[in-house]
């Protein structure tokens, strides 16, 4: 399958507003690199065609010996964060070179994945979405409530995934289909129109998006 897939790293910076022909539109602020490239991979070394890029500075003595070794191998400077995306075009990318936010365009469908905010120990309410126990008519202080989680002598147990109270948050998301607002390549700014997982200051990865909406083309 030939799927050319473009992608930035990037750190969250909060939520603003644009007018757009006389409209207000939410969007989200993302610092998008630059990244370099510090790997590629092919089909005839690998087994498969990719690329892996890298953001964020850190101090290099907080770097062990392996991964100091990989960002010399490419010529760079040690970066915080490395992520690999599969596509055919890698052939295309050189060792060192530098991504920034003109590798996408206004109007452009991506997906996003972040690490969503955490919220702690949840109920079911807030985690699952439960309508909980009625507030009246002899229901006793048990009105957020799971209410019955499974039978009883059978199959005598509580099966597996069943939705109950527990961690919520904290995991990788991805949000898809979101439209490109705007790019700002002088600052290395990508507006995106909505709201990304995690909170400020998060990192977050912007790629070509993987299914197209058809909702989307029948509006523009």
């Amino acid at each position: 399958m030939d799927r050319q897939v473009k992608g930035i790293l990037g750190e969250k910076l909060g939520m603003t507003q644009i007018w757009d022909n006389g409209k207000v539109v939410p969007v989200t602020v993302v610092q998008a690199g630059p990244c370099v490239v510090t790997q590629v991979r092919t089909p005839d070394k690998d087994g498969y065609s990719a690329v892996q890029l890298a953001y964020g500075a850190i101090d290099p003595r907080k770097v062990n010996k392996p991964e100091s070794g990989h960002f010399a191998k490419a010529d760079v400077a040690p970066r915080r964060h490395l992520v690999e995306l599969r596509t055919t075009d890698a052939s295309e990318y050189e060792l060192g070179q530098e991504i920034t936010a003109d590798a996408f365009a206004p109007g452009q469908r991506i997906d996003v994945t972040g690490k969503t905010k955490g919220k702690g120990f949840a109920g079911v309410m807030k985690r699952h979405g439960f309508h909980g126990l009625r507030a009246s008519h002899g229901v006793e202080r048990k009105h957020r409530s799971p209410g019955s989680i499974g039978a009883c002598a059978t199959p005598g147990r509580v099966f597996k995934g069943v939705r109950m109270a527990g961690r919520m948050g904290g995991a990788r998301y991805t949000v898809q289909n979101l439209t490109v607002q705007a790019i700002e390549p002088e600052q290395n700014l990508i507006l995106v129109k909505g709201a990304l997982p995690g909170p400020k200051g998060s990192l977050v990865l912007l790629r070509t998006a993987a299914k197209s909406d058809p909702k989307a083309g029948a509006s523009q």
